[in-house]
């Protein structure tokens, strides 16, 4: 009998808990856009896409055309498809430790990054593959599954593993393993900016299950008080781990936690209306000051690998996410619908972006572990001789 009520009072909990995450999901996020066509233009014009906090909307209209949704298109579909192997990869074991997937949230990495150059700089938390090989960044699916499978052919050598891609060339900052500690790094590299006079801004992201921080908040009072050209993006999956946002915030509207910084909320399953987000944001640091957005985004797969996602959350609620907001198809529909491609120039790019991650795996698989001499490489800014081992295992060139 007590077992019965306890099963009963558990699954009333489960019920509570999924009703309330389904109300989250279906509540103001679902933005719609008007599609015109005018010309060789498609006119978009957002309905429910934004909400701000301090701070002008951004455009209600963008415009785009043929070649600027099949970039998109082929981006975030790269960023899928190569989530997707990983996720194969780690399954096989040719993946080791933690891994998070970016499946589903593609749109806010596209977006932003779009409308960021090279000079500019960011910084992100674990789930940083996708940042890594978008169009700014200009990392290869080659280089991320090599560094995800620990090969000297990696963008970090194969030390650095998921949680911390970087490419210094673009100003690419990881990947950082401990929850929120990439935000006030974000505000230093803005006070550099300030201080150099470059013009240029930085952009900092964290997860929802990130945003209670205390040290973000440090960070937000820092570069109010500096005035710093920082943009902090909060992308919220409406789950960190496997709580919901009702469950872990008092506070559940993340584009209004800076209080006195202005912010901006977007439907972050449409690129447009994020890419609309970023020009904002970045005029407004370049101009004013700190600025939030929060990215409403939805990730289907779990936290990490060893989170089924379907234990907080209810097979329907992703499948009807995928069925009616996915990021990606949603430019293939307006691809579609306005002629500018056919069914047969989308399975041209997506069998192109087979081939690409198919080499990948390939790569990744047959290139080479880091040789052990790469153990104190990187430790200091020059090579120090190791003692106690043969000068010439201290480190690559010693003793020669």
């Amino acid at each position: 009998m007590a077992l019965s009520i306890r099963s009963r009072v558990l699954a009333q909990t489960v019920a509570k808990r999924r009703g309330a995450a389904s109300m989250r999901l279906n509540r103001g996020y679902a933005s719609a856009a008007k599609e015109t066509l005018e010309g060789d233009k498609l006119r978009l014009e957002f309905e429910g896409a934004y909400k701000t906090h301090k701070c002008e909307s951004p455009s209600l209209v963008a415009y785009t055309n043929k070649q600027e949704l099949l970039d998109y298109y082929r981006e975030m579909q790269l960023m899928r498809r190569m989530e997707v192997a990983a996720d194969q990869m780690y399954k096989q074991k040719l993946i080791r430790g933690f891994l998070h997937l970016y499946i589903g949230q593609e749109a806010v990495a596209s977006g932003l990054e779009s409308v960021l150059t090279k000079e500019d700089h960011v910084i992100t938390a674990y789930r940083d593959h996708a940042h890594m090989i978008s169009r700014r960044c200009g990392g290869t699916v080659k280089e991320v599954l090599a560094e995800l499978t620990g090969r000297i052919t990696g963008c970090s050598k194969g030390k650095g593993g998921s949680m911390h891609m970087y490419k210094a060339d673009a100003n690419f900052w990881g990947g950082n393993g401990i929850v929120g500690a990439q935000v006030p790094v974000g505000a230093g590299l803005a006070l550099a900016q300030k201080y150099l006079k470059t013009g240029r801004v930085s952009m900092s992201y964290m997860g929802d299950g990130a945003a209670n921080q205390g040290q973000n908040f440090e960070a937000y009072n820092m570069a109010m008080l500096w005035k710093l050209p920082a943009i902090f993006v909060v992308e919220n999956n409406l789950y960190g781990m496997g709580t919901s946002v009702e469950r872990a915030s008092a506070a559940k509207e993340f584009y209004t936690r800076g209080d006195y910084m202005p912010g901006i909320q977007v439907d972050a399953m449409d690129v447009f209306a994020v890419r609309e987000a970023g020009k904002a944001a970045v005029k407004h640091a370049q101009t004013t000051g700190p600025i939030l957005i929060e990215a409403v985004t939805y990730r289907y797969q779990g936290h990490s690998m060893s989170d089924p996602g379907t234990t907080y959350r209810s097979r329907d609620e992703i499948q009807k996410v995928r069925e009616t907001r996915d990021c990606i198809e949603k430019v293939k529909g307006r691809l579609l619908r306005h002629s500018f491609a056919t069914e047969a120039d989308i399975a041209a790019i997506d069998k192109e972006i087979k081939v690409i991650v198919d080499e990948a795996v390939e790569f990744a698989k047959t290139s080479p572990e880091p040789p052990l001499a790469e153990l104190w490489t990187n430790v200091y800014a020059e090579d120090v001789p190791v003692r106690g081992v043969e000068a010439a295992l201290s480190y690559p060139g010693a003793g020669r």
